[in-house]
């Protein structure tokens, strides 16, 4: 890890953190040796793992100027943020709409710590960091309400974080709790890796030392947004999702799609 003052013991860096793997498959520089050896592992498995992490990047940003430029939205909770990197949530909601308002939760203390040291609101509109769990929506909504208004709309962003969930603890109860406390007219926006025949052998895992991430079909993360208007074009996959100006982009094993609560 390459950020000056940081004490690599206090750190852990001698286990791999998943905050600091991601940072890796993404090219950052915030990360140790073992973040990066546990990266080369879930590459080894899944070979198109760092082109799925710069996908989920790019549809971050392209989701989110639909939502704060033509949909209007001021009010964002970020669930499962990850490590600071460039252009994060408020800086693209914030370059569009400086007025608005961004919650970031995550339950890893060098993201937390990460974050409060280096995401900085605009003063016209706020910035603050939950500690909180993913599978606990219901500590995440009464804490968020201390920035939020939850009688307006808000953007509920789970990039790349269903993925870490098991069946187990029931993503589809932690997104039905989330959408249920939204105003009309919220969103919903979901990134997350699929099964495939290629990758379907590892049993819809994909493991490295303490990172695991759960594979799921196309049908299992298009139900996540029953009861919503799905936007066009629907549950695609990531880069096939309103992509910029230029040459096709080509179809990977990740898929996302925008809702909007009525």
């Amino acid at each position: 890890m390459t950020r000056s003052g940081s004490d690599p013991q206090a750190l852990g860096a001698g286990q791999p953190n998943s905050a600091r793997v991601w940072n890796a498959l993404l090219g950052g520089k915030d990360n140790f040796a073992a973040d990066r050896d546990a990266a080369d592992a879930l590459v080894a498995q899944l070979p198109e793992i760092r082109e799925f992490a710069r996908a989920g990047r790019e549809f971050l940003a392209r989701s989110i100027g639909f939502l704060a430029g033509e949909a209007g939205i001021r009010q964002f909770i970020d669930v499962g943020t990850g490590l600071p990197t460039a252009d994060n949530t408020h800086e693209l909601a914030q370059r569009i709409a400086p007025e608005s308002r961004i919650v970031y939760v995550d339950n890893d203390p060098v993201v937390l710590t990460h974050a409060r040291a280096l995401l900085v609101s605009d003063p016209a509109g706020a910035t603050s960091y939950l500690d909180a769990d993913a599978r606990d929506p219901e500590k995440i909504l009464q804490a968020a309400a201390a920035t939020l208004d939850f009688s307006q709309p808000v953007a509920v962003m789970l990039i790349g974080i269903l993925g870490h969930i098991p069946d187990a603890d029931d993503p589809a109860r932690i997104v039905r709790t989330f959408v249920d406390a939204l105003a009309p007219g919220s969103y919903l926006v979901i990134n997350d890796s699929i099964t495939t025949p290629a990758n379907d052998s590892a049993g819809e895992t994909v493991k490295s030392e303490r990172t695991t991430y759960y594979l799921r079909t196309v049908e299992q993360i298009t139900r996540f947004f029953d009861g919503l208007e799905l936007l066009a074009p629907g549950v695609v996959s990531t880069p096939l999702w309103r992509p910029a100006p230029g040459p096709a982009p080509r179809e990977i094993a990740v898929y996302c799609g925008v809702a909007r609560k009525n």
